[in-house]
């Protein structure tokens, strides 16, 4: 399998050095708590929002006082395949605006100040094939001579190439898998749905009562010789709370992603879970842990998706910190856990997937006909069957969205026995 091409942009290392602090000789300083009343808006300029997988980000900035080791971390991440490099201006720059005020990023655009903002030129094309770096130091923040402030910040830019899969159906009709490189696209997976049980499943008429469930789903991801390389089973029934007709985040149904142990036998890899957000109608929350076997389970993802617009499903491990908002998706590793693939960011050598990017997967929303397409970093792929594994999680992830609609609401005959 060939991979496609990647470029990731890494903005990180942000802090704020005050005006009646000495003159900084390097990136080291006692910070404030959490609680900092600094915060910066990141965002790419120069490329067009269709083309690219880029966005906004808020983040809390700290604020430099004295000398001190300071702890370093990512604030920001954009993803380009060469497609969309080639397409994107040479005008491209990453715009940081810093503003003091509320410490809830809901009120900062409002209620806050705004201290400066700098923009980075970047060059896209020089990323394409060797990592580079766009700026690592400090910058003037503010014009004035008298009160200088200084943002400091490192931006860098890798090359990330991936595998691309894409089903070409919806995974509850047994699709496809193809594997994906610029217009050439070749089958590399076959999907099978099916029930574990014979016992028909209770699914609900608009009169649906506690009883109802979904269960027994499973997908099986087989090899062109059609052996079995991974699949997803469904773990816990998809039930809706008492006196509802949503499956609850205190009671979520749940999948176990497995794969073949090579003796005949299955080990389990990861499970997820999935509920319907209380607070929010069309909010589907999913969890994501990975199953080492001889660890305990590492939480990876775990977030919202529109179960009316769709959006995507991310594995991140480049930093230990979550960005406070990310559009439609996940950013969020609840473990904790780095990545060791770079020394200007300070991340954790040995954690458990430590380099960058793990996956994604596409999710569409609500009448949609719901083609998942899946990114996997190449350095988490060395056989036929860990790319299946993730392929399996992506069906194991979209069928979610339909486990999870309102127990008044009927499933497509697909999803009936």
């Amino acid at each position: 399998m060939d991979p496609c091409p990647f470029v990731r942009i890494l903005v990180g290392n942000l802090a704020v050095k005050s005006p009646a602090s000495s003159k900084p000789s390097s990136f080291s300083g006692k910070v404030h708590p959490s609680t900092s009343s600094l915060f910066c808006k990141i965002q790419l300029k120069g490329v067009d929002c269709e083309e690219s997988l880029s966005g906004s980000n808020v983040c809390s900035v700290p604020l430099i006082t004295e000398l001190d080791p300071h702890p370093r971390s990512l604030a920001a991440s954009f993803d380009f395949s060469k497609p969309k490099i080639m397409k994107a201006s040479k005008k491209a720059q990453i715009k940081i605006w810093v503003y003091k005020g509320a410490a809830t990023p809901s009120c900062i655009f409002t209620s806050a100040k705004l201290i400066g903002k700098i923009s980075i030129p970047l060059d896209l094309t020089l990323a394409d094939s060797r990592a580079c770096t766009f700026h690592n130091g400090w910058l003037p923040l503010t014009k004035t001579t008298n009160r200088v402030q200084l943002l400091h910040l490192t931006i860098r830019a890798d090359p990330d190439p991936r595998f691309v899969f894409r089903f070409d159906g919806e995974p509850e009709c047994s699709p496809q898998v193809f594997q994906i490189k610029g217009d050439v696209k070749q089958p590399v997976f076959t999907c099978k749905f099916s029930f574990r049980d014979k016992n028909p499943a209770h699914f609900p008429s608009p009169n649906a009562n506690s009883t109802a469930e979904r269960k027994g789903w499973s997908i099986t991801v087989h090899d062109l010789s059609g052996s079995p390389v991974a699949a997803a089973s469904m773990a816990t029934p998809f039930v809706p709370s008492p006196g509802s007709q949503r499956v609850s985040r205190s009671n979520p149904g749940a999948w176990l992603i497995i794969r073949p142990d090579g003796d005949g036998t299955w080990k389990p890899w990861g499970r997820l879970e999935a509920w319907r957000e209380p607070n929010n109608s069309n909010a589907v929350g999913y969890r994501f842990q990975i199953l080492p076997a001889t660890a305990d389970p590492v939480t990876l993802a775990g977030s919202t998706i529109s179960s009316q617009h769709g959006g995507k499903f991310t594995i991140d491990a480049t930093s230990g910190v979550t960005p406070l908002n990310t559009p439609r998706g996940s950013w969020d590793l609840g473990s904790g856990s780095g990545s060791g693939s770079s020394l200007d960011f300070g991340f954790e050598p040995n954690s458990l997937f430590n380099k960058g990017f793990v996956m994604s997967a596409t999710v569409d929303g609500e009448g949609k006909c719901s083609k998942p397409e899946v990114e996997v970093g190449v350095q988490h792929v060395t056989c036929t069957e860990d790319a299946a594994a993730f392929v399996a999680l992506a069906a194991a992830l979209d069928l979610s969205m339909d486990a999870c609609k309102l127990f008044s609401q009927k499933l497509r005959k697909e999803l009936r026995q």
